[in-house]
């Protein structure tokens, strides 16, 4: 073995060679330690030498060292014979037994281990709680995030269908860049700027587009970011957040989603203390304390305006408020046209046949169109994506996937062509309908199948005939059940409540009826914080409640009945569309359209004022410069495009049957 020696002299050897000097009486003096390091050190009498180890040597010296470590062995039966003397007080003169002394530090080092630990790991929970920050006791700094130049920019050309909203937001952008042009003139640049509307149109991305233009910092932050359930942490990050933005001017702050922290005060259902209106307090505070050339402007989004705090809309706070609505036909253009790049889109695929076919999509919705095309493309491995994909990339969106392991009998099926077609043949035959554009008794989400009515051009108001009508092809699918089969099914429930719903809108919004009149029936409660149904107050008696529901039940009634006798006079052409269906399982707007070529329409209904003491007049309205313009043969006129109220939904959808 290789015999090491230590700083006072003793060399290591084996423990058999320390045991066998010990044993042969060749020891004048031995120390024992006893503890973690277990060694015994010996030195030998004058002229004795160690046996030899396993090297085959001895090594010289008269100083050595070895290690015992268990409970069993040579080493560990000599430590205990020796411990037995050293108690019977027998232990031989120059051998002594002591235990392992410890250095002062190395015991206070380990006393302090467990309370050292214990604060780590207090401090690493702190820090998680704070969201990972660098500093642990921040709760009140903001979690707004700056926008750096190495942020992926956004710019106004990357936004479509919301002109009106890009031109107020450029001027934003000039206010901050050259604010002494408009100072020159005594304009002062706005506080605030809030962005409202629909969820998915573009509101996030109009800020996104502003930090990208503007040049100057961007802080962004969520407005449930600035609530925790500490007390006063949101107000002191709103304060937080103002102090960075006005050390930085000009600068734009953009809170997304303020109705988290913005809501009306003072609504609440419980008691006590709300974490909210401090916060929102501060918020006041914080906006009305502008600098008039600070240039610092809040930017704002919601997509539920009406449940914001007055203090916080007023002027002075958010000056300006920018509606950003549904696209109309153009915009829904300009939106696939921007979402189209990247995609390799097949060369006769129309945008704006697409564009006419997705009234009341949202910009969200249109990019998820073209992306469920892509998909579908890379799925069916094609290279371009065609009209076909985006056909069903649209169904997708509308009324969900197809089911294709939903396996219908024959007798459901035959069901729910006649129930589709009763739908669309109600919609064909009715003065004041949209046209059908598509009938499918593919199942897909919840719906058996359904029949897709929509508009030729987007539309600003629904009047009173095209209600009616759609109430008429609304339970066209129940008429067409009860004619044909004489047991209606549950597939209708969903068509039913529809009905109901827009006849109840009819009555107590509208004014439609001549019985009750031009009255609106029942208010919205204000409160903000209350749920849907416990916010809607009657303001009527008991008696006009039940001349609405005697009014509801009218309208329904009527049009259930317009509904069965369009089928009856047109019931070999219901057979024929139901065959149709049957055999091809989706039919489009060109094939509807050829089906129905014998359908006889419905006669117009008679003019109606509201009320029998006035009488309609025969003179007809003043034509508008288009239709001047029109009717001279000339073609210089301008082309105003309306935006859209609502989505078209689908009519069907129902769980059972569309």
């Amino acid at each position: 073995m290789n015999v090491v020696s230590d700083s006072n002299g003793y060399k290591t050897v084996d423990t058999g060679q320390v045991v066998a000097a010990i044993d042969a009486g060749q020891v004048k003096q031995a120390q024992l330690t006893t503890g973690d390091s277990q060694t015994i050190k010996i030195q030998l009498k004058d002229g004795a030498t160690l046996p030899v180890g396993s090297s085959g040597k001895a090594p010289s010296g008269t100083k050595f060292q070895a290690s015992y470590i268990g409970e069993t062995g040579q080493g560990t039966a000599i430590s205990t014979e020796l411990q037995k003397q050293q108690d019977a007080g027998n232990l031989p003169q120059g051998y002594t037994i002591s235990p392992e002394k410890q250095s002062a530090f190395v015991s206070l080092l380990l006393s302090m281990l467990p309370i050292v630990i214990i604060v780590l790991v207090f401090l690493f929970l702190m820090n998680q709680m704070q969201g990972g920050g660098s500093r642990v006791m921040q709760f009140g700094k903001s979690k707004a995030k700056l926008l750096t130049k190495d942020t992926p920019k956004t710019t106004f050309a990357d936004v479509a269908g919301a002109d009106e909203a890009v031109e107020e937001l450029h001027e934003i952008k000039e206010f901050l860049q050259e604010p002494a042009k408009f100072q020159a003139v005594g304009a002062k640049i706005p506080k605030g700027v809030l962005l409202y509307g629909p969820p998915g149109t573009g509101k996030t991305l109009l800020a996104r587009a502003v930090a990208g233009e503007a040049g100057v910092p961007f802080y962004s932050i969520s407005g449930s970011d600035f609530v925790e359930m500490f007390v006063g942490v949101g107000a002191s990050r709103v304060r937080d957040l103002f102090e960075q933005a006005k050390a930085n001017a000009p600068a734009i702050v953009f809170v997304d989603e303020i109705d988290a922290v913005g809501r009306h005060r003072g609504a609440g259902l419980g008691g006590g203390h709300d974490e909210r209106e401090q916060t929102l307090n501060q918020l006041l505070v914080e906006m009305d304390g502008f600098d008039v050339k600070g240039g610092v402007i809040l930017i704002a989004a919601t997509n539920r305006p009406d449940i914001l705090d007055p203090a916080l809309l007023r002027p002075g706070r958010f000056d300006r408020q920018i509606a950003v609505e549904r696209p109309d036909l153009q915009g829904r253009l300009d939106i696939l046209k921007v979402h189209q790049k990247g995609k390799p889109v097949a060369p006769d695929v129309d945008l704006k046949a697409v564009a006419k076919r997705t009234p009341g999509f949202t910009g969200a919705d249109l990019a998820n169109v073209l992306n469920e095309a892509a998909l579908l493309t890379a799925r069916s491995d094609k290279k371009l994506v065609d009209n076909s994909t985006l056909d069903e990339a649209i169904d997708r969106v509308v009324a969900g996937p197809q089911k294709r392991t939903r396996i219908m009998s024959e007798k459901e099926k035959k069901i729910t062509a006649y129930h589709e077609g009763g739908h669309a043949l109600v919609a064909a035959a009715c003065p004041n309908s949209d046209p059908v554009h598509k009938i499918t008794i593919l199942s897909r989400g919840r719906a058996l199948g359904y029949t897709m009515v929509l508009p030729e051009e987007d539309k600003y108001s629904t009047t009173r005939n095209e209600m009616l009508d759609q109430l008429a092809y609304m339970l066209g699918g129940r008429a067409a059940e009860e004619l044909v089969f004489h047991d209606p099914t549950t597939g209708a429930s969903n068509d039913i409540e529809k009905a109901t719903a827009t006849a109840r809108a009819m009555v107590t919004q509208y004014g439609m009826t001549e019985r009750l009149g031009a009255i609106k029936f029942g208010s919205d409660n204000a409160e903000p914080f209350l749920g849907r149904e416990m916010g809607h107050q009657r303001d009527y008696s008991e008696e006009v409640a039940g001349l609405v529901d005697e009014e509801v039940k009218k309208l329904i009634e009527n049009a259930h009945n317009e509904a069965w006798e369009i089928l009856v006079e047109n019931r070999d052409v219901l057979d024929n569309l139901v065959l149709e269906l049957l055999e091809k399982e989706t039919l489009n707007k060109e094939q509807i359209a050829e089906i129905f070529a014998p359908v006889v329409k419905r006669p117009a209904r008679p003019a109606w004022t509201g009320s029998a003491r006035r009488t309609p007049s025969t003179r007809p309205p003043v034509q508008s410069p288009k239709e001047l313009a029109l009717t001279n043969g000339s073609a210089a006129s301008v082309d105003v495009a309306p935006v859209d109220i609502v989505k078209l939904p689908p009519v069907g959808g129902d769980a059972s049957q569309g």
